[in-house]
This record gives C-alpha cells, structure tokens and sequence, in this order.
C-alpha cells in the first residue's frame, strides 16, 4: 500500500520504519519540521514534502501521527484524493475529529506502546487498535495492522479513551515514579543498578497476578512508623511527600483480597 505520513516525530518515527519494512511504500512524509521530515524521508526512502495539500499523491492512505493539540489543525488543513484513507494514532481523540478532511475514508490506527526514536522497538509485539466510519475501511485498516503487528483489534472510541487512560497510570506515572526513584538514589550516592532486580520482578509479577493482590511495602502492612519516617525524609521535597502521602493512602483504601 501506497502509504503518506503526517508527522516524523516518535510515533511516526517507528511507524514508517514498520510499514516500510512489511513491504509498503511510504511517502509523502509532512512534518513542520524540514531537518524532521527530511532526515525520516531519507531513512524510509520517502519523498518529504512541506504541504498538507496530498491530492497530487499516489498515497492510499494517510496516517496521522501528530501530537493530541495539533490534530484538529491538521485535520483541518489536510486534502486529500476522495475516498484516501485518513487515520490517525491518537489513543484519546475521537474518530469525529477527522470529519474535516472533506471526502476522505477516516479511521484510528493506535499503537499502543511508549516510542522514543533512540529505542528500536518490535512493532511485532505493538497493538493496534483500529476504528473506522465503515467496516470496508476498517477491513483495510485491520489488514494494514496485521502487516505489522501479530495484535490487532477493532475497538471503538470511548474503550479507547479508557485503554488510553489506563496506559497513562501504567507507562508514563509509572515512569514518572521511577524517574523519582533514581533521583533519590543519586542523592544518596548510590548505583541505579541496585533496583533493577526490584523492577523486574515487580513487572514479572504482575503480568502473572492482579497488581492489588500482590502489593506489597509499609502501606499495605501500615508500617506507620517507616511511612512517617519516609515522609519526615522527603521534607526538602514537598512535592514528592504529597505524591508519597497520597499513593500511601490509595494503597491502604483498596480492597487487597480476591
């Protein structure tokens, strides 16, 4: 499939690499940014282009991989040949913001994994989540995704919002918290490799077993001396005694047993 791409940041990053590699052709590619696009374009062997007027292009479908706050000018701008497929891979906006594109078939074509350009990742294992205003579209859309990814799935706006809420609280706070366990490692001189063990066997765990079943720590055993303690230790760090002091009192208010 003749595929243009709409951003060249980490999402489009990866996602060009993948279609590429299952055997589509990827080109155009739009970015605002010129070294963006053009160092994407040179990567893909695509044509990058400055322009969000497509009804020149050979491209059968165009896959939208802006941030959530630019999707709606995008939506707004793009032209498209009529009846292209217009995607995008937001997780959280609705399938009606691309109802600007005049003529176009529009879906969803959500990976659901956290990207960063310097990390390869195996868009084998990435799912995809589809949704489209007709089922032919979402037929292709599906195909597309099953040339890239063993997941693929039709889900529909509203669950995605929930799937796109729940991925919050599981990468980005997640990541968030250990951002501030190396911090406080650093403080206190120590290596970060200490924790890795911990980590790992934290996330083995709970592929295995329902996270609230398996919690572990002074919250859950209401150790209220080490959770004192704790705090009395983060006192030149207000903020994160608050995020300590409210993930404490969460943990003690949820239900543990089966």
């Amino acid at each position: 499939m003749n595929i243009a791409l709409i951003g060249a940041g980490n999402v489009g990053w990866h996602l060009a690499q993948a279609l590429q590699k299952a055997g589509h052709t990827i080109t155009p590619i739009y970015s605002r940014s010129k070294d963006t696009r053009e160092e994407l374009a040179k990567l893909v062997a695509a044509q990058p282009t400055a322009s969000l007027n497509l009804q020149s292009s050979d491209a059968e479908a165009v896959l939208i991989a802006v941030p959530d706050a630019a999707l709606a000018a995008v939506a707004a701008a793009l032209q498209v040949k009529p009846g292209t497929i217009v995607a995008h891979t937001s997780g959280s906006q609705p399938l009606s913001i691309l109802d600007a594109v005049h003529g176009a078939r529009t879906g969803v074509f959500y990976p659901l994994q956290t990207f960063s350009k310097s990390k390869p990742v195996d868009f084998t294992q990435v799912p995809l989540l589809v949704e489209a205003q007709n089922e032919s579209t979402r037929q292709q859309l599906q195909a597309l995704g099953q040339s890239i990814s063993h997941t693929v799935e039709a889900v529909e706006s509203g669950a995605r919002k929930q799937l796109h809420l729940a991925a919050v609280f599981a990468c980005n706070f997640t990541n968030h918290l250990l951002g501030i366990s190396r911090q406080l490692l650093q403080e206190a001189d120590l290596p970060l490799h200490l924790l890795q063990p911990l980590i790992q066997e934290t996330v083995a765990k709970v592929m295995q077993h329902n996270p609230y079943h398996v919690q572990t720590g002074p919250a859950i055993r209401h150790d209220q001396n080490v959770v004192e303690e704790h705090l009395q230790m983060l006192q030149q760090h207000p903020r994160l005694q608050e995020i300590y002091r409210l993930l404490t009192q969460s943990i003690q208010a949820t239900p543990t047993k089966p």
